[in-house]
C-alpha cells in the first residue's frame, strides 16, 4: 500500500514539474516589441531562436520575426509608385519602428544628376547601425547592374554616402536602437528615372 502511494506520489510531482515547465516556456518570449528573449540550445520550443551557437558565451542576438524580412531588405525607387508615396515621408518622431526606419532611409536617397546619372541602374549596399543611430563604417557596395562603367557605379556610392550622411544619426528609439544594433541593413537603389526623356524636354 504504501509502496502504491509512494508511486502515485512520485508520478504527482513529475507532472507538476512538467507543466510548471511547459508554463515558463510560454511565458518565455518577452511581448513587448523588439525585446524577445532568446532560448537556449536546452529548451524546447516556443522560444526565440538566436545567432548565437553553443560555443559563444553570449549574449547571443535573437533572431526576431521581422514584419519586413528577417534581413531588414529594402528597395528605394528614385521616382516611388503614387500608391506607395506615403512610404517615402519622413516620420515626425523619433523612428520607433522597422516602417519608421525604412520611411526616414528612403527620404534620406538623393540621386545623381541626370547627366551623369543611368536609367535603371540598380546598386545594393550593407551596413550597420549602432544605437546611436550613427552608421557601423562605411556601406559597403554588394551589388551593381553588370555591365556598367567603373566610374558610374562611383558616383552612384558616392551619392549613397552622401545621401546617408545628410541624414545621420538617425533618432532612434531604446527599443529600436536596441533591436537594429549591429544587424545588417541591404539597401537596393533603383534609379527608375526616364532619363532619356528628361533629356529629350526643352
Amino acid at each position: 500500500m504504501l509502496r502504491r502511494l509512494a508511486i502515485y506520489l512520485a508520478f504527482a510531482l513529475l507532472a507538476v514539474g512538467l507543466l510548471a515547465g511547459a508554463d515558463a516556456r510560454q511565458r518565455q518570449n518577452n511581448p513587448v516589441p523588439f525585446a524577445h528573449t532568446p532560448c537556449s540550445v536546452l529548451d524546447n520550443e516556443p522560444c526565440v531562436p538566436s545567432y548565437c551557437s553553443v560555443f559563444n558565451h553570449g549574449p547571443c542576438i535573437p533572431e526576431i520575426d521581422y514584419p519586413y524580412g528577417e534581413n531588414l531588405q529594402l528597395t528605394i525607387l528614385t521616382v516611388p509608385p503614387e500608391d506607395q508615396t506615403a512610404k517615402y515621408q519622413k516620420p515626425d518622431h523619433d523612428l520607433d519602428t522597422i516602417g519608421d526606419l525604412f520611411a526616414a532611409l528612403r527620404t534620406c536617397w538623393s540621386p545623381p544628376p541626370a547627366d551623369s546619372a543611368r536609367e535603371g541602374m540598380q546598386i545594393s549596399v550593407r551596413f550597420s547601425f549602432k544605437r546611436s543611430g550613427e552608421m557601423i563604417g562605411a556601406p559597403r557596395m554588394t551589388f551593381a547592374t553588370s555591365g556598367v562603367p567603373a566610374d558610374t557605379r562611383t558616383t552612384y556610392l558616392n551619392a549613397i554616402n552622401a545621401s546617408l550622411d545628410a541624414c545621420l544619426p538617425l533618432k532612434f528609439t531604446g527599443g529600436l536602437g536596441g533591436a537594429i544594433a549591429g544587424r545588417p541593413i541591404m539597401i537596393r537603389y533603383v534609379d527608375n528615372r526616364k532619363l532619356a526623356k528628361q533629356a529629350e524636354k526643352p
